[in-house]
């Protein structure tokens, strides 16, 4: 390639309702051979209009080779070649790859455009800095609208802002009403140790902090496992960590609370009530964090289902009845 040129521009490459990283790639971008100088493709830049200048695509013919900054060609000595400055490792994806995982991967490698490449290494555009960030912010959109429990697919996602107040309220009232399912079964739940927590009142003071805990930690792991299905990643990848990472959580609380509660109340059994309860809900709670989202993705529905209002019914009456059946053994 004797100079710079610019490739034929993609088309619809103002939306970002796309899917795949090929159909948010743009050809017009500045193209060099490897053997230009740095000074000629400065000059060959001075006129020209691209839809994204803040990387030099480096091509030999049609062959991706890497990728050199703006920044850099501007800062280079006129004889210096391009191939003395490109990146050769710059990341690149496949036109077919999902536009999340290609906006993920070159925030990744600290990377503010990506590099689209087909199989044989032809170049085929560049995802520019703009589109990358409309990705990640309309990803990031959804997934917390999802996360709620309340929407399903993409396109309603990013118009859960603008939902009018009719809409937003059938979204979000099937899952609380669930929710208020769940706290009746709680005191279901707790007036059936009734007689064992009138004789010691003080073990209902510690049902707040174990449920919040708890949750707190089953919430951690939602996120994670619901981030990890929707990038493809199979559970049996995050199971081993999560897992563990909980159980190491439940522990370190558990060494926390254990003496604090001792020396402040000065009881010893419930010291380890309260602490063996911590301990137990947290791994517990990662566990049904995990299981959850997955069934929803065995059953090809969608995994942020289980990470809403549900998984926090189950993670509640869970710690409950943990707390309350092992305070139940060690105190009575």
């Amino acid at each position: 390639m004797d100079a710079a040129h610019i490739a034929e521009p993609h088309e619809g490459e103002t939306h970002l309702t796309f899917e795949t990283a090929a159909e948010h790639a743009t050809g017009r971008v500045p193209v060099a051979g490897p053997l230009q100088r740095a000074g000629d493709v400065r000059e060959m830049l001075v006129g020209q209009q691209y839809d994204c200048a803040s990387h030099i695509v480096v091509c030999d013919a049609d062959q991706f080779l890497g990728l050199v900054t703006i920044e850099e060609v501007l800062l280079a000595h006129p004889d210096v070649t391009i191939e003395s400055l490109m990146d050769r490792e710059a990341p690149v994806v496949a036109p077919g790859v999902d536009q999340e995982v290609a906006a993920w991967r070159a925030v990744r490698h600290g990377e503010s455009a990506l590099a689209v490449v087909d199989g044989d290494r032809h170049f085929v555009g560049v995802i520019p800095p703009h589109r990358l960030l409309g990705v990640l912010l309309s990803e990031h959109e959804e997934d917390l609208a999802r996360f709620g429990g309340f929407l399903r697919s993409s396109s309603v996602a990013r118009t859960a802002s603008e939902e009018p107040v009719q809409r937003r309220f059938r979204h979000r009232l099937p899952w609380l009403l669930l929710g208020l399912g769940g706290a009746l079964l709680a005191a279901d739940l707790v007036a059936s140790f009734e007689t064992h927590l009138q004789l010691n009142v003080m073990l209902a003071f510690f049902i707040p902090g174990i449920v919040y805990l708890a949750d707190a930690v089953g919430t951690q792991t939602e996120t994670v496992v619901v981030r990890g299905l929707s990038l493809g990643i199979p559970m049996r990848r995050m199971l081993a960590r999560e897992l563990l990472a909980g159980v190491l959580i439940g522990i370190a609380l558990a060494a926390v609370a254990l003496p604090f509660v001792w020396w402040r109340w000065h009881d010893g059994n419930l010291a380890l009530s309260v602490g063996a309860s911590v301990f137990a809900a947290c791994s517990t709670a990662t566990l049904a964090a995990m299981m959850l989202p997955w069934l929803f993705d065995a059953f090809r529905l969608d995994p942020a289902f289980g990470s809403g209002p549900l998984a926090t019914v189950v993670q509640d009456l869970l710690s409950i009845w943990i707390y309350l059946s092992i305070t139940t053994l060690v105190m009575s």
